[in-house]
């Protein structure tokens, strides 16, 4: 190989490893900063504000990364919270919102696969009390 393709297979390399860098990078400031959007809302008592926070958040999946964990106990709280006050359509909207959130994060694998089961129960059961109010 001559020393031109040495350094256009280099150049490219490097190209290519920024680009992924750079990408990482991104994801991980948006899921930061949709979270952080999602904890002012919640603490303004913003239900829909909060919600789109952490679904946001959980939209910009970086697999092992604790604001995933955190983002989607944040909707499970707020699921459970409005279940206890009775408020069933807001309970439904956070456990959907959640779970849908895992699902469109699939690409290889369906990462968050327990969230995705507790919502599922929850859902179920929850969807009978909403056709009795």
């Amino acid at each position: 190989m001559n020393e031109q393709i040495k350094s256009i297979i280099a150049n490219s390399f490097i190209i290519i490893i920024i680009s992924i860098l750079l990408l990482f990078a991104s994801t991980w400031w948006r899921m930061n900063s949709q979270f952080n959007r999602g904890e002012e809302a919640l603490r303004k008592g913003d239900f829909a504000g909060a919600v789109a926070g952490f679904e946001s958040a959980l939209h910009m999946y970086i697999p092992y990364h604790p604001t995933i964990e955190n983002a989607a106990k944040k909707l499970w709280n707020i699921g459970e919270s409005n279940e206890r006050i009775g408020d069933v359509n807001r309970a439904l909207i956070a456990y959907r919102s959640l779970r849908s959130s895992f699902y469109a994060d699939h690409w290889l694998v369906t990462p968050g696969k327990s969230w995705i089961n507790k919502c599922d129960k929850k859902i179920t059961s929850l969807i009978p009390q909403q056709h009795e109010r």
